[in-house]
């Protein structure tokens, strides 16, 4: 029985904790703020309650699988999981909207060809056939094993089998994910829709590689999913797992240091000099903030990104809004209204008096869920949007601009939303480094793109010393985190040679 310290308590670092525990290690996790679940939290107000962090659960087999092996029950047995139909309603810039259903392939296509003319329902099928060519061929080494040594491999090829495109005398394939929805999709809404998958995570459509094309894929093929309570209850689970498992949380503990002894990582040291000695380390801390816990190098073959190019570092804005009247009959959980220029928006917020108005694509959620309201007279929204961490933030005006655009935005996809309005609070990037040491959001692992977007492997050369979470392979995104949390345990309890679930 080894004695293991988990630094943080996301739902990375309760995964693997939840598991090192069950293979019968003694694990204690150490939490600078007073709760759990990272940016899985919920803000409460008047009888009003919001998730503060992600609303929406993609890939539940991650989790399932996670309650499964650490206790042998379903993960419907201890939260309450639905289905959320219709995935979402788009809103395009030029007024056009669309409801798509949820994983259902006919349906989708049915709902583009009614919406945007005959012939876009079947690009777009077509388009997820190839997504899926791509996701076969990245779904293991990219979400189900460590990162390969020779993680230049996933850097070099991109695994989307892009349409050949004769253009000025030349045949040309997608690159991006950009030029996919220009050659291979050919309409404007089309390609938003596409786009929007990853601009939801900061990243830009016309830089990122076409192997992004796993997104919309991940969502068409395993549907989304709502926790009934809200999000913060799937991290409220996963937290009472980790206890009936014995796992120790120790809240309020910030760890300052992590010694060494016999050249690897010997426990976790506290501010006011106290050790708790381990054998292994789990850090579930941004990169930053690991590297400023030791003084031993921690570049590894799997540091991909450490010569190259830094890439832009996306937070959310989030605005909670408390609405006198119930939710109207036939109301969409999830609204998208697209940005009317998209090549302007991971610009926002912008200076005013440009040539072009800055403006992103904002994301509405209208949950039909009791438990997050006073009573049926009134509703819960979050309204969110993408932004630059390295904003003014601290600037009144700054946030009050950003507010005043969700707000309107929000007016496209809640009916009389100004008139209803009561009181809103928002959450800004600072909130979210309060909360998780990060006010950015990492993104999930691509392969292409020349490893930039990769993350740092799961090991690091401290031996005994392991990453987990969102800024570790495989990403970002709460599925990529319990999948982050798989990978650390099994390479502690199965040592290096680990190579992921069979």
């Amino acid at each position: 029985m080894a004695r293991i310290a988990v630094i943080g308590a996301g739902m990375g670092a309760m995964a693997a904790a939840a598991r090192l525990a069950v293979a019968g290690h003694r694990v204690a996790v150490y939490e600078r703020t007073e709760t759990y679940g990272g940016a899985v939290r919920r803000f409460e107000r008047d009888g009003f309650a919001f998730d503060t962090g992600p609303g929406l659960l993609p890939l539940p087999a991650v989790y399932r699988d996670l309650f499964v092996k650490t206790g042998k029950e379903a993960l419907e047995d201890v939260v309450d999981l639905v289905q959320v139909d219709p995935s979402a309603r788009h809103v395009f810039a030029d007024g056009t909207e669309v409801a798509l259903p949820n994983a259902s392939r006919a349906g989708v296509v049915a709902a583009l060809d009614e919406a945007l003319g005959a012939g876009a329902g079947q690009r777009w099928g077509d388009f997820l056939v190839r997504a899926r060519e791509a996701w076969d061929r990245t779904r293991r080494p990219l979400l189900e094993e460590p990162l390969w040594p020779n993680w230049q491999v996933l850097a070099e090829r991109d695994p989307y089998p892009s349409v050949p495109h004769k253009r000025l005398l030349r045949t040309r394939r997608a690159g991006t994910l950009a030029e996919i929805g220009a050659w291979e999709l050919r309409d404007a809404r089309l390609a938003a829709l596409l786009e929007s998958h990853v601009l939801g995570y900061g990243l830009d459509p016309r830089a990122v590689p076409a192997s992004a094309a796993v997104l919309p894929y991940m969502e068409h093929a395993f549907g989304t999913w709502y926790v009934r309570g809200g999000m913060r209850e799937l991290a409220r689970a996963v937290y009472e797992r980790c206890l009936r498992r014995r796992v120790e949380f120790c809240f309020g503990a910030e760890v300052t240091g992590i010694p060494e002894k016999g050249g690897r990582a010997a426990g976790v040291e506290f501010a006011d000099g106290s050790v708790a000695e381990a054998d292994h380390v789990v850090a579930d801390v941004a990169p930053a903030r690991l590297r400023a816990l030791t003084e031993h190098p921690l570049d590894a073959d799997g540091d991909v990104r450490a010569d190259d190019p830094v890439l832009p570092r996306p937070a959310r804005f989030t605005a909670l809004l408390a609405l006198r009247g119930g939710r109207e009959a036939g109301a969409v959980h999830r609204t998208v209204v697209h940005a009317p220029d998209a090549g302007t928006e991971l610009d926002f917020p912008a200076a005013p008096g440009g040539d072009r108005p800055v403006c992103p694509s904002v994301t509405v959620l209208r949950p039909d869920d009791p438990a997050l309201v006073p009573d049926g007279a009134h509703e819960s929204v979050v309204v969110s949007a993408v932004v630059p961490a390295e904003a003014a933030w601290e600037d009144g005006g700054t946030v009050r601009c950003c507010t005043d655009f969700l707000v309107e935005a929000a007016g496209r996809a809640v009916p009389g939303l100004r008139e209803r309005l009561l009181w809103h609070e928002v959450r800004t990037p600072v909130h979210t480094e309060g909360e998780t040491g990060s006010g950015a959001v990492p993104a999930p692992a691509l392969a292409a793109g020349r490893g930039r977007y990769l993350h740092p492997a799961n090991t690091t050369r401290l031996p005994g010393l392991y990453r987990v979470g969102g800024w570790s392979h495989p990403g970002g995104g709460l599925p990529h985190a319990g999948m982050s949390g798989a990978l650390v345990a099994g390479l502690i309890v199965e040592g290096p040679g680990f190579r992921g679930s069979q």
